[in-house]
């Protein structure tokens, strides 16, 4: 046989490239084109201007080949149905919620017919007629609402006769009865073409399943037929849902007085575990974590105890007020409370279902809780005013016995003998307030209202409630000394309240420097009290013991240091003397700083005295501007003469070399060390 006898299928099959009339099409087939490009092989060849026999030829390949195409897409959509029933029939044998089920079957439904709408509707013998179940598609509130009379539309009508009916167009059809409300219903949802079909159970007609366009159809047999089987399914999930209502029903009456049964015995093991549990903690000596990790265990959740600001303030306060544990979003908040005072909360997490028991059990931990904070504040409290009292011994250098001082200390695990360092601290509160506000403060003589100097520059307070701000102001210094004595607590040092700061003694670790331990107090302060805290350091000091008094010495230069980290802008750091170069020099031990200061810049303080001029101020700007007249006329706000005027005075007063770099560097720290004596 030659190649040109061979049948197309068995030429594919041995590899040989089809050639006839028919071998676009069957490629075409082979992809799954769309039916328009069934169009393109007769197109091509009438423009390439083939034979007409070659292009007859190609038409009658074309109808074959649609002929399959619909032949194939038939199959395939009658598979899915028959798919789709299967999966249907699927949920219904695992039948656990018939809402879910009927709404399984709308969609299908709806996909299956390509409808725009698809939808249910449930028979209510009490009120004799049919009303809305389950929709898909529906985008009307007022359709999805609907209660259809026997007979009324279409819906009625199906619900009535037990039989399906089709309608093209639905407010053109007179064969059942219009309502305003339904067609109303209808009109909102712009609905034309409906196809109802009756769900049975039995002889009886419990509901009507829908499919709808919102343009004109005609529905075809096939799919009245598909449809009636969704209609089945559907009205045997029903009667299977009652069924297992009823069933459900009778187990849970028997269930409900086995639970109350079950749970009087689980209330009193459970309350009986806890009083265990929290009585022993509390013997032992365990903590808040201890208690949150016990009562975790109980409810089989998590339960924290959080401060009072990381806490939702609202459920805070409900549960403060009621004195129980409340609810907020899937947690639960149990304030813990002492003598009024809000000490933080146990929160159970991701535990919103929480029966009464439990609820009781969380509010006794908040109980136990609080008493273990208060014992525990009782204790540091007492331990903090031990190493305050050393601490105020020593500075004030009282004549003291070696031998009962090291005694003392000792009993704190604090080590006289040792090489400390004296550090002062303090809250730089007023000057980042008033930069903050725009230039409100107090004064730094502590006088609300009154002008006050902030880098160079005068701020006048605004009037605020002093009340307030005292208290804020004490709260803050109450802050700092709780976290410097819980520093010095764990450093084996000392921590005393004095000077609206804090004075810390604290050991000096080998190989570090007074510097370094500064630094890293200040930023562990900070931390602790959110916010700047500035360290001045002493130089290291020895045998505190046999010489108290060096202590006192020790801390005045601390302070010193810490007036000068403020004065150079440098808030929330720390350091020593160490660290000031020249500056530090006069800042260490008794150096004679008034004495420089009048040396340097002394007639232009005393000409400023005697005269109510302001050269020490114009001169400080002066250098602060870079030696620019213009830029300090700008920053004084007076006129460039004006600055030129006050320079040539200044240079009278202090003689004609007082710009040479030597002389300019004395006059700065002049001036800077002036401001430091004046804010003492």
């Amino acid at each position: 046989m030659s190649r040109d006898h061979v049948q197309p299928a068995e030429r594919a099959e041995a590899g040989v490239p089809l050639s006839g009339p028919e071998a676009p099409f069957l490629e075409l087939l082979a992809r799954g084109a769309s039916a328009d490009a069934y169009e393109q092989p007769v197109l091509l060849a009438r423009a390439e201007g083939r034979p007409a026999a070659v292009v007859k030829a190609l038409e009658h390949a074309k109808l074959l080949a649609l002929r399959v195409r619909a032949e194939l897409e038939g199959r395939r959509r009658r598979e899915a149905e028959l798919s789709a029933l299967f999966e249907t029939a699927h949920d219904l044998a695992g039948l656990r919620d018939l809402d879910a089920v009927l709404q399984a079957i709308v969609q299908r439904a709806r996909s299956l017919l390509g409808t725009d709408v698809a939808y249910l509707s449930l028979n209510d013998p009490e009120r004799g007629d049919t009303y809305m179940r389950v929709t898909e598609g529906s985008v009307a509130a007022r359709f999805q609402q609907l209660r259809l009379g026997m007979g009324e539309g279409l819906g009625g009508l199906v619900a009535q006769t037990a039989r399906p009916y089709v309608t093209d167009d639905y407010f053109k059809d007179a064969r059942f009865q219009h309502t305003n409300a339904i067609d109303a219903g209808v009109h909102d949802e712009g609905l034309v073409a409906i196809l109802g079909v009756p769900l049975m159970l039995g002889h009886h007609v419990i509901g009507v399943l829908f499919a709808a366009d919102r343009r004109a159809r005609v529905f075809e047999r096939e799919q009245i037929a598909l449809l009636g089987s969704f209609a089945a399914l559907a009205a045997a999930a029903i009667d299977t849902a009652n069924l297992l209502t009823e069933t459900r029903s009778a187990l849970a009456d028997l269930e409900r007085a086995n639970e109350i049964i079950r749970d009087r015995s689980g209330v009193i093991e459970r309350a009986s575990d806890v009083h265990d549990r929290l009585a022993e903690l509390v013997l032992r000596g365990g903590g808040v974590h201890d208690v949150a990790a016990a009562v975790s265990e109980v409810l089989d959740g998590t339960v924290e105890f959080t401060e009072p600001a990381t806490v939702p303030a609202a459920a805070l306060e409900a549960s403060r007020g009621e004195g129980h544990a409340v609810r907020h979003a899937d947690d639960w908040i149990a304030a813990v409370t002492a003598g009024g005072e809000l000490l933080g909360a146990l929160v159970l997490r991701g535990h919103p279902g929480l029966d009464p028991v439990d609820q009781r059990t969380l509010e006794r931990a908040a109980m136990v809780t609080s008493l273990l904070l208060l014992a525990r504040r009782s204790a540091a409290e007492a331990e903090q005013r031990v190493r305050g009292e050393l601490l105020d011994d020593l500075l004030d250098a009282r004549d003291r016995d070696p031998r009962l001082l090291r005694e003392r200390a000792a009993r704190l695990h604090a080590d006289l003998d040792a090489t400390h360092v004296v550090l002062a601290a303090r809250l730089d509160r007023g000057i980042a307030d008033a930069a903050r506000h725009g230039g409100a403060t107090t004064g730094l003589d502590g006088v609300t209202g009154a002008p006050a100097r902030v880098d160079g520059a005068t701020v006048h307070a605004t009037h605020v409630d002093g009340a307030t701000a005292a208290d804020q102001e004490a709260g803050a210094r109450r802050r700092l000394w709780s976290a410097a004595s819980h520093l010095a607590a764990t450093r084996h040092g000392l921590a005393a309240a004095r000077d609206g700061g804090t004075v810390l003694l604290l050991p000096l670790p080998d190989g570090d420097t007074a510097t370094e331990l500064a630094r890293r107090t200040a930023r562990d302060l900070g931390t602790a009290v959110h916010e700047a805290v500035t360290v001045g350091a002493s130089a290291p000091v020895r045998d505190l013991a046999a010489r108290p008094d060096s202590v006192a010495a020790a801390y005045a230069e601390g302070r010193r240091c810490l007036d000068a980290l403020r004065l150079l802008g440098r808030s929330g750091d720390g350091a020593a003397a160490e660290d000031f170069g020249f500056l530090g020099l006069l800042l260490a031990g008794d150096r004679d700083i008034a004495g420089f200061v009048d040396r340097t810049i002394g007639e232009v303080v005393a000409y400023d005295e005697r005269r109510g001029t302001d050269l020490v101020h114009t001169l400080d700007a002066y250098f602060t501007c870079g030696m620019s007249p213009a830029r300090t006329k700008d920053a004084l706000h007076v006129h460039v003469n004006t600055v030129a005027q006050r320079l040539e005075r200044v240079g009278r007063l202090l003689g004609d070399d007082w710009q040479s770099p030597a002389r300019t560097l004395e006059i700065q720290l002049a001036l800077r060390l002036h401001k430091l004596t004046a804010r003492r």
